[in-house]
């Protein structure tokens, strides 16, 4: 029975790749932490995953700015696999870090006319880092990810995490072409100015999705709330407390069950609405 394979890649100063993996192989996949440096040099090796992960940290130190130089990396070494990857019907997502990298490669928001200076990620409003847990609510129907319909409770954490567009009609043009994933919400669901929006991001916004669906990038950690007793409040809150985090990972390897395993009749397919339950163990 065939698996499914997610590949995540280090490098010099990520730190949530450790995390990220134990999300992925408690969803289901069997993940690998690959160093960039190894898939540049064999770039046949992205050829054995369903799922290729841009996790978290400050990538070379956020020199230059957050992501730039693992960015410049993707550009000039791998666009190419990547665009394959994308086009072979893959999955891709980016984790803090992992989507700034995402935006300052151009591959989010991604075709469609889009440059890469029509949409960029800066420093936070409030000149700070900014460790706090957030509301997410999806925007679009689109992105095989996450459930449209519901909302999440994870945490951020960045310096840097600022979404802004060029002008007014790339923003429109983000809303209108269905790239907004989440925006940053309170608990009944409105959007609000900080905390409840933590950086300042232009409507709000948390994450982007490209044209296809299969492209997700969203500053808060969804890796670090894989557990229930890692909600801040776990201990009032009793056993049927929802994991939100894992619910990402979880939609992933649905989706690759279902639509890219050769034997995706014989798999079982991964119940994505009790899936933080599921996992809710200590």
């Amino acid at each position: 029975m065939q698996e499914v394979r997610a590949i995540v890649l280090r490098a010099a100063g990520i730190n949530t790749d450790l995390e990220t993996e134990y999300a992925l192989e408690l969803a289901g996949a069997q993940a690998d932490r690959i160093h960039i440096n190894r898939l540049i040099e064999d770039k046949g090796l992205l050829e054995q995953y369903h799922i290729l992960i841009f996790p978290g940290g400050f990538s070379y130190g956020d020199d230059v700015a957050a992501g730039k130089i693992m960015a410049n990396q993707v550009i000039h070494h791998l666009s190419d696999p990547v665009r394959k990857f994308i086009n072979d019907g893959k999955l891709v997502l980016g984790i803090c870090n992992g989507f700034q990298v995402l935006v300052k490669a151009g591959i989010l928001p991604g075709g469609n006319g889009f440059k890469q200076e029509d949409v960029t990620i800066t420093c936070n409003d409030s000149g700070k880092y900014e460790d706090r847990w957030v509301y997410l609510a999806p925007q679009t129907g689109k992105c095989v990810f996450f459930d449209p319909g519901q909302r999440l409770y994870v945490p951020v954490a960045h310096g840097e995490g600022k979404i802004v567009t060029k002008d007014d009609e790339a923003l429109q043009r983000l809303r209108s072409e269905g790239h907004i994933a989440f925006k940053y919400v309170d608990a009944e669901g409105n959007e609000g100015p900080f905390p409840i929006n933590p950086n300042g991001s232009v409507d709000s916004i948390a994450g982007l999705t490209d044209a296809t669906g299969r492209v997700l990038g969203l500053m808060p950690h969804p890796e670090r709330f894989v557990r229930r007793t890692q909600h801040p409040h776990w201990s009032r809150l009793g056993e049927d407390l929802p994991v939100d985090g894992i619910k990402i990972f979880c939609h992933a390897v649905r989706y690759v069950r279902e639509n890219l395993l050769e034997s995706c009749v014989a798999q079982p397919t991964a119940d994505v609405a009790a899936c933080g339950e599921v996992q809710a163990g200590p």
